[in-house]
């Protein structure tokens, strides 16, 4: 029998070890970048100390607040939203 790891919430976020996956990116990118560049160890570094700061800006603010922040500034990769383009006429 095959044992299924199960999240405790279901809209918990996938983990790797300790970490989230969106905790984990900016230092896998400074690892990756680094290993590039051929400074990995500055990059990891960087990558580790903007990790620090995005988990307690994360830990600070309610859930989602990051979503919001990023769809606030048009940061967003999405192309779903709730409100129709005002500016079309013409829907098909």
């Amino acid at each position: 029998m095959i044992k299924i790891e199960l999240p405790k919430y279901i809209d918990e976020p996938p983990t790797i070890l300790l970490w989230s996956i969106d905790e984990l990116v900016p230092f896998i990118l400074g690892l990756v970048i680094g290993m590039q560049i051929g400074q990995a160890l500055i990059c990891t570094l960087l990558g580790l100390i903007v990790t620090r700061v995005y988990q307690r800006y994360l830990h600070q603010n309610p859930d989602g607040f990051v979503n919001h922040w990023l769809y606030w500034h048009g940061l967003t990769f999405s192309e779903s939203r709730s409100v129709p383009n005002p500016f079309e006429r013409d829907f098909y």
